[in-house]
């Protein structure tokens, strides 16, 4: 549905490199263009995404429904791969809290490493805010997965910000494996003049378009109706949805799908207009700049909303609810975010892929816990 966990994942890869560990990173979905892992390998196992209709329902590149053989494909890969690097440490994005529909390829995974007469440490790498589940027996399930099959926890938060048991019922029982890196932040960049005043992203762009098009209308109704204006559409922009942004064309905007580094131009912007994603967020903390961010929700997932609800308590960012991203809310918004300072950047820890990467040196040199 998103990118944002494949940039995340990219962060803690590069600071991997940077502690001296070898690297070999499993991508399971669409390539990604201007991917930077610094030298680490990367293994392209047959893409799979989330369905249109149904989340938990995959499909191939080209919308079909993965079959049994496509899957069988993937898993024989992985452990072939699992064979061949031999790894200290296996680091899982997400899973088990999130990534359930690929428990068919994990799960052997696990079993294959616990075989092992010494067998690599299991480490879940997982965001601030945990989606909350809406059977609550999926929760347990995430509990007896990371006590059967994981050694630690990453938490990639602040927990001065907020804390895993705010978002996970049953933290309490895997508290002992949890540890917190801080967000996974990009590096402060210098700032730059001569770009856009105000950038407006919607991640990969599958849900966002409602907004881009709030954002639009609301620059004729804000301070910032004269500003320089970059508008990223995302990777998953329709054509249809191109066109409707095109009448926006004369007025001067600057038009892109992608960007590899969105901290970049927003080390030189005034405004930040996004959805809340975890990525993103990061994002506008190490630029620094003033933000809105009107959160994803679809009816299903949680996360953003409560993110930007901790963020716009703390008076970080100007927040839009979700089913108010009209011109006139937007415009109001970007007046307010205008009008006040800029974000403290030191409110919240950003090191998050450093200090992640050192945690799993550690776990790498020292091998697993015992029994």
């Amino acid at each position: 549905m998103g990118v944002g966990h494949v940039f995340r994942a990219s962060r803690i890869v590069r600071a991997l490199r940077r502690e001296g560990l070898e690297v070999d990173l499993a991508f399971g979905g669409m390539p990604i263009p201007g991917l930077d892992i610094a030298d680490a390998r990367i293994h392209y196992l047959p893409p799979v995404r989330a369905g249109k209709e149904a989340f938990n329902k995959l499909e191939d590149p080209e919308g079909n429904p993965v079959s049994d053989a496509y899957k069988e494909d993937r898993r024989a890969r992985l452990l072939a791969l699992f064979e061949v690097v031999s790894p200290d440490v296996i680091v899982t994005e997400a899973f088990p809290f999130g990534r359930r529909q690929m428990r068919f390829e994990l799960l052997p995974l696990m079993e294959a490493a616990h075989a092992r007469p010494r067998r690599p440490v299991i480490v879940s790498s997982v965001r601030d805010i945990i989606q909350k589940n809406s059977k609550p027996e999926r929760d347990r399930e995430v509990v007896e997965l990371l006590n059967t099959w994981f050694d630690r926890v990453l938490v990639h938060g602040d927990p001065e910000f907020i804390r895993i048991d705010e978002t996970f019922p049953h933290a309490d029982e895997i508290a002992r494996k949890v540890a917190y890196t801080g967000i996974v932040a990009p590096a402060v960049p210098e700032r730059q003049d001569g770009g856009p005043d105000v950038v407006v992203s919607v991640g990969g762009g599958a849900f966002g378009h409602r907004l881009l098009m709030g954002a639009l209308e609301a620059r004729r109704l804000s301070t910032m109706r004269d500003a320089r204006w970059l508008v990223l559409s995302g990777l998953f922009t329709t054509d249809e949805q191109k066109a409707d942004l095109r009448r926006f064309a004369d007025e001067g905007i600057e038009f892109q799908s992608f960007v590899p580094d969105l901290r970049a131009l927003l080390a030189g912007a005034k405004l930040s207009i996004s959805r809340a994603g975890y990525n993103t967020t990061a994002d506008i903390f190490a630029a620094g700049c003033r933000a809105v961010i009107s959160p994803l929700f679809d009816g299903i997932e949680t996360e953003q909303i409560t993110r930007a609800d901790v963020l716009a308590r703390k008076g970080l960012v100007q927040a839009v609810p979700p089913n108010e991203e009209t011109p006139e809310a937007i415009a109001a918004a970007i007046d307010r975010a205008m009008a006040g300072p800029a974000p403290d950047r030191s409110a919240i820890d950003i090191g998050g892929a450093d200090k992640a990467a050192r945690l799993i040196a550690e776990l790498a040199r020292g091998g697993p816990p015992a029994a």
